[in-house]
């Protein structure tokens, strides 16, 4: 799933690509892409008729559309959704699952999404923390990289709850943007294991791996994000080429950067966590469920 420096990546060119023009179009062309907009896909198209994106926004994963009425058109790209900015002269993709029209008779904005995890909905903007966002993600925490993020704030929060360092790292309401891969890397970093029970973590280490994960992301924000396939490419096509840079996320056995030892998986929630034995030496006690 597309972490913060792949939506920032396709923020980024939307921002490019489509603020500042007007809709004349929607075709929703599978019902899935809108299910979160509770009134159904007609109301979708017919509310974004005629209304201007003025810009294009992003909250840890999440991204939206400012619209000239006040609201919002939220997205999530889930496990493969694209938004992809094309001349109207280029076929249609397999997938396409939402197509956009514009005033100017430009390239059209579509929404693209093979296993229909994704989707796009309108929302309200409400203020949160300074900040105005869509309703349904008011729940979602800053990122490392926003700069009003309050790391001595998020440090503490972390140290009171009764959980495993990467738990808390992935939850989105503590700390947003960071997913599978990016904690793998902040965490090897940090030289922390991902099983550290956060009530152990001292501030200085809980420091360190926000921190971490803010150095990693932003470095592959500038390497256009991590694409281990065509799933996650910008909104021009093109894949991101920060998997080349990955110290142990999905590197078993190949040996660890710093001192040569093998990288070991574990499961982790239905997924992998990757780290280095010797680096990452396992708490002692471990964290009791």
């Amino acid at each position: 799933m597309p972490e913060l420096p792949e939506v920032e990546v396709v923020r980024a060119g939307l921002q490019e690509h489509v603020s500042g023009r007007t809709i004349t179009e929607v075709e929703v062309r599978h019902p899935r892409a809108v299910r979160r907009h509770v009134p159904g896909a007609a109301d979708f198209s017919a509310r974004l008729v005629g209304l201007r994106i003025d810009a294009a926004r992003r909250r840890g994963k999440y991204l939206w559309l400012e619209l000239s009425d006040g609201s919002a058109l939220l997205g999530h790209l889930g496990m493969s959704g694209q938004l992809r900015v094309q001349r109207p002269e280029v076929p249609d993709e397999k997938h396409l699952r939402v197509r956009m029209r514009f005033a100017d008779e430009g390239p059209e904005l579509r929404f693209v999404d093979q296993r229909t995890f994704g989707g796009l909905a309108l929302g309200e903007l409400v203020e949160v923390d300074g900040d105005t966002v869509p309703a349904p993600i008011a729940h979602i925490a800053r990122d490392p990289m926003d700069p009003a993020f309050d790391l001595d704030r998020v440090v503490r929060a972390m140290r009171a709850r009764r959980t495993e360092l990467k738990r808390a790292l992935l939850d989105q309401t503590l700390v947003s943007g960071v997913g599978n891969i990016y904690a793998d890397e902040a965490l090897w970093r940090a030289r922390l294991h991902w099983a550290r029970p956060t009530e152990r973590l001292s501030v200085a280490q809980g420091r360190a791996v926000l921190a971490a994960a803010a150095e990693v992301m932003a470095e592959a924000l500038a390497a256009g994000g991590t694409s281990f396939d065509t799933l996650y490419v910008n909104v021009n096509g093109q894949s991101g080429y920060f998997d080349r840079s990955l110290a142990v996320y999905g590197q078993v056995d190949r040996p660890c950067r710093r001192c040569g030892t093998p990288i070991r998986r574990d499961p982790f929630m239905n997924r992998s966590s990757f780290s280095c034995p010797r680096c990452q030496p396992r708490p002692r006690t471990r964290f009791a469920r």
